[in-house]
């Protein structure tokens, strides 16, 4: 079979009157072909100059509209853009702070982390994100890796660097800033091209220590104009948005997809409580304020399904439920489709990452139950084909090999780590993601990370597959499966697994369930019962912590 670069494909909703009212000439969605750091890529012609201009248009247009809520304070788009200008005349003239100049974050979801990012943004600087639940020595590690001028954070995350050798000036959230977020000063005019950067954010690390890519104003302009034609085309652009902001903020879902884009579209954000997240406070939250959106991982997703007093809780304002960070078994989609049945149209299911600002492939319902196991295809202005493992030669549809991403929303590269830069990007700048995939019939299938490719005995085991079979047992809330040594065939597949509370499953029962469906071969050899599993904030598995069975870190949201 031949090999097909997917490309976006609209649906029926886009009739040519449609599509020549959005993408004609002169319309809000017309493109063309441009220079973007070198490469040829789809732009749009029609954008905005860079991000500090993204949060006036919308400040000006949305001026009462309420944008962060976090507790008893809210914060409307007008009044943020205020609090982000005398921010940014402070962080200048108290720390120096301009173009280019780098700013750490650390500190917990809240209000003043969002003005803060914002207005390093303003003044044409780099946020460097850094991940609020790493260690003191994790911190110092992404600190000396970026080197930045000045770091924000709370009191919790500043105790854990305490003693650290060259820390930069600190300014603490949880003391007074006087004059930080008291508005009344003119937003700072610093000329800001549109591939400037505007933050570095931290890889994922799941098989080692994180990188930090770097993203521009183009990146996230971009994403957000291709999201808003996809939306458009389909008849499904948001009004009255409202989503609960529990992704961290140091993570590209819970800065760029919600912090920054809500601009755009007018969202309010709810932010839960400092604290642990747990389902009755998302629920809770739902329900008092008509919350629209949820964006979870899969773990937050099961125990909203199996919260004991779910019934009690009025949803019904849900319309969308958007889930990421890894592929979503069908089991789950199911019962999310069947316990909120007024969603299940808005049911979507995103693959991407942090190097392509998140562009990559989505998919929605029905087709999501419809071809269990499938990611979608890209959005507009955005490619995607599958090649050789370490090559850029396609492979045919069907057969598996790496997925590779072209989009204008493409990273820049990795701050100071050129070698990862050319391993990452060919000459023509398709980035290589490192998962592996397959075409068919236009759709793009995930068969999981090439380093968790199972070699047994010569034949080649995605775990996801094996995975996916686990997590529909009735008894199993996760699972994960890797590959363990042996000394004739190399590797033998082995089983991580979490019961249900008072599940008397066992381990001929787990294996019974995959071999009902799956090879011998693909018959989990061992099995290991775990009382949780570790995720990062994007609900990836930390497979390279499997052998640490200590405590797993925390759900996403939590302080």
């Amino acid at each position: 079979m031949p090999a097909t670069t997917l490309r976006w494909s609209p649906g029926p909703a886009l009739t040519p009157e449609r599509r020549e009212e959005l993408m004609g000439p002169g319309a809000p969605f017309e493109m063309a072909a441009g220079e973007v750091l070198g490469a040829s890529h789809d732009i749009f012609l029609d954008r905005l100059p860079h991000l500090r201009a993204l949060l006036l248009t919308g400040a000006s247009r949305d001026a009462d509209r309420p944008y962060l809520v976090d507790g008893d304070t809210t914060v409307t788009f007008g009044q943020a853009a205020e609090m982000v200008a005398s921010t940014a005349v402070a962080l200048r003239d108290e720390h120096g702070i301009g173009k280019g100049d780098r700013v750490a974050l650390a500190a917990a979801n809240r209000f003043e982390h969002v003005i803060v990012a914002w207005a390093v943004i303003a003044l044409g600087g780099v946020i460097v994100a850094l991940n609020g639940w790493w260690t003191g020595a994790e911190l110092e590690y992404g600190i000396g890796l970026t080197s930045p001028k000045l770091l924000v954070g709370d009191a919790k995350r500043l105790a854990r660097l305490q003693g650290m050798a060259g820390r930069p000036p600190a300014r603490d959230l949880d003391e007074a800033c006087p004059g930080w977020f008291s508005g009344g000063c003119a937003m700072p005019g610093t000329a800001i091209e549109e591939d400037d950067p505007f933050v570095i954010l931290f890889t994922s690390g799941t098989t080692g220590r994180p990188k930090g890519a770097v993203l521009t104003h183009r990146n996230q302009l971009h994403w957000m104009q291709s999201i808003a034609l996809r939306q458009a085309a389909a008849g499904t652009t948001p009004t009255d948005a409202c989503e609960i902001a529990a992704l961290p903020l140091f993570h590209l879902s819970g800065l760029n997809s919600q912090a920054i884009s809500s601009v755009g579209t007018a969202t309010k954000l709810v932010y839960m409580p400092r604290g642990r997240w747990g389902p009755e406070q998302h629920l809770r939250t739902t329900a008092e304020h008509r919350v629209t959106t949820w964006r979870l991982v899969p773990t937050q997703a099961w125990r909203l399904l199996e919260f004991p007093e779910v019934d009690r809780y009025d949803v019904s304002s849900l319309r969308s439920i958007v889930g990421g960070g890894s592929v979503w078994a069908p089991a789950l989609l199911e019962r999310l489709a069947e316990k909120w049945p007024h969603a299940r149209s808005g049911l979507v299911v995103g693959y991407g990452m942090t190097e392509t600002n998140g562009t990559g492939a989505t998919a929605v319902m029905p087709g999501l139950l419809a071809r269990p196991g499938n990611v979608g295809g890209p959005p507009p202005a955005a490619t995607i084909r599958v090649c050789r493992p370490g090559t850029d030669s396609q492979v045919e549809d069907g057969a598996a090999g790496e997925v590779q991403i072209r989009s204008a929303s493409l990273f820049v590269g990795y701050h100071a780590n050129p070698e990862a830069d050319t391993a990452a990007l060919s000459p023509d700048r398709w980035y290589r993601t490192g998962d592996f995939g397959r075409v068919v019939d236009g759709l793009l299938f995930l068969d999981g990370r090439r380093s968790d490719l199972i070699l047994r005995g010569g034949e080649n085991i995605y775990p996801a597959e094996i995975e996916d079979r686990l997590h529909a047992h009735p008894d199993v809330t996760d699972a994960v499966v890797a590959g363990v040594a042996h000394r004739v065939l190399g590797q033998e597949v082995k089983a991580y697994v979490v019961r249900s509370p008072g599940s008397d499953l066992d381990t001929e029962g787990v294996r019974d369930w995959v071999a009902a469906v799956l090879a011998p071969f693909k018959v989990p050899a061992h099995v290991e019962f775990r009382d949780a599993i570790h995720r990062n904030a994007t609900g990836k598995a930390l497979k390279h912590l499997l052998d640490d069975a200590g405590a797993p870190p925390p759900f996403a949201g939590e302080d």
